[in-house]
């Protein structure tokens, strides 16, 4: 079963009075524990769906479900890393963290936290604040505070676009580590098509707004990937080749 039904999906917008459709009739599963990428042109509608996903929005017609179960509201088993880190500047990294687990035991937080920020490598920087971390360490902050919860599902909206090339490289493969050690199934907003094809066992190509479903191409590649081969060149390439289509 799949774990994660987007099914015949539409979202209308009201602008004073004129309707604007953002998705239109959109329909994709995606599996348990499985990494996704979600591509397409700007303004197809991609960081809409993931907002109908995480329950920030209601679509105008369709069903999201997760884990056979309709989402109404935003819900601890969702996380959500957006482009920016959005840290809260007068708290420590570890308070950072720890602001995801309110709803956890008190006495055991301080544990959860210590395992996140060893899972993302930053224990040496528990204590640091966010000016004084790098644009990656802050990122990986950002992650870590999503997976505190342990949530089921992870979404993520163009984490690393801000980034410079060399850190957005290191941050796809600790992405890529990260998705294993964890478990979380995840689903990965992305311009970058070569981000998509490095990190993804399937690739959502939208259409121009109205976004709809175009394919959804399978990477079949072992991991650890080399962008230089040929067969990941023929497959950056066919998914150049829908959204020029």
């Amino acid at each position: 079963m799949p774990y994660l039904e987007i099914s015949n999906v539409r979202k209308d917008f009201d602008l004073s009075g004129q309707l604007l459709t953002a998705l239109d009739h959109v329909s994709f599963t995606v599996p348990a524990k499985a990494m996704v990428a979600l591509v397409g042109p700007s303004g197809c509608g991609k960081s809409t769906l993931l907002r109908l996903i995480a329950g920030l929005e209601q679509p105008s017609s369709g069903t999201v479900r997760l884990n056979r179960q309709p989402v109404t509201g935003p819900s601890q088993i969702c996380g959500l890393v957006f482009q920016e880190p959005r840290l809260f500047p007068w708290l420590t990294v570890a308070d950072n963290v720890a602001f995801g687990l309110r709803t956890m035991e008190y006495s055991i937080r301080p544990k959860r936290v210590a395992e996140v920020l060893e899972l993302v490598g930053l224990t040496a920087f528990a204590q640091a604040y966010p000016d004084q971390l790098s644009g990656g360490m802050a990122q990986r902050t950002a992650l870590a505070r999503a997976l505190a919860p342990k949530p089921e599902l992870l979404l993520l909206d163009e984490p690393f676009a801000a980034l410079d090339a060399l850190t957005r490289c290191r941050l796809q493969s600790e992405l890529i580590r990260l998705w294993h050690a964890s478990g979380t199934t995840l689903l990965l907003v992305t311009h970058d098509i070569e981000e998509a094809v490095f990190v993804a066992e399937q690739v959502v190509v939208l259409t121009p707004r109205p976004g709809h479903l175009k394919e959804v191409v399978n990477i079949s590649l072992p991991y650890p990937r080399d962008r230089t081969a040929p067969e990941f060149a023929q497959l950056r390439r066919h998914i150049i080749d829908l959204l020029e289509g």
